[in-house]
């Protein structure tokens, strides 16, 4: 299984940049000098190696070895970046979203709905979670209100604060 690290939004300036919004939590790591990117454009792949990286605007900006100039760069306007996911340290927490998404959620050792997806926002990863009888609700993923992930079980404890699943 691969995972999208990253997507090409646009290019930047005249000598070939282009501007990258990430979608790892590890961008040091997948987009070093020297890495090479497996890129898909439609039916198009691309492997491009990073020779500079640098962040702008909230967005990372990258300089590829094979992209000489803005033409170039133009192109490359919405390929996805892939990879297969990193190994974490035993000492280091963390969760794929593949690995959240599906999972049964648990309130008071009853199974009250299913995590339907992830969303990453600049104060952390919030829920997406289907209660049963079909309402959507946005859980914050902090451990004061989601204890417990238990990926054997397929579940995952959580304890609201009142009202939240009322929003």
């Amino acid at each position: 299984m691969e995972l999208m690290i990253g997507r090409v939004v646009k290019s930047h300036g005249i000598k070939g940049e282009v501007a990258v919004e990430i979608t790892t939590d590890e961008p040091e790591i997948r987009f070093a000098v020297g890495e090479v990117l497996k890129g898909k454009q439609g039916k198009k792949e691309h492997s491009l190696t990073i020779a500079a990286a640098r962040v702008h605007q909230g967005r990372l900006l990258i300089k590829f070895e094979e992209v000489p100039d803005r033409t170039t760069a133009d192109t490359l306007r919405g390929t996805q970046f892939w990879a297969p996911p990193l190994e974490l340290e035993d000492e280091e927490e963390g969760f794929y979203d593949h690995e959240l998404e599906g999972l049964k959620v648990l309130r008071d050792g009853e199974v009250i709905g299913e995590v339907t997806g992830v969303m990453h926002g600049p104060a952390g990863e919030i829920l997406e979670v289907e209660l049963k009888g079909g309402k959507e609700v946005l859980i914050p993923f902090v451990h004061d209100i989601v204890p417990e992930v238990d990926l054997e079980q397929g579940t995952c404890t959580i304890t609201p604060p009142e009202g939240l699943l009322e929003l």
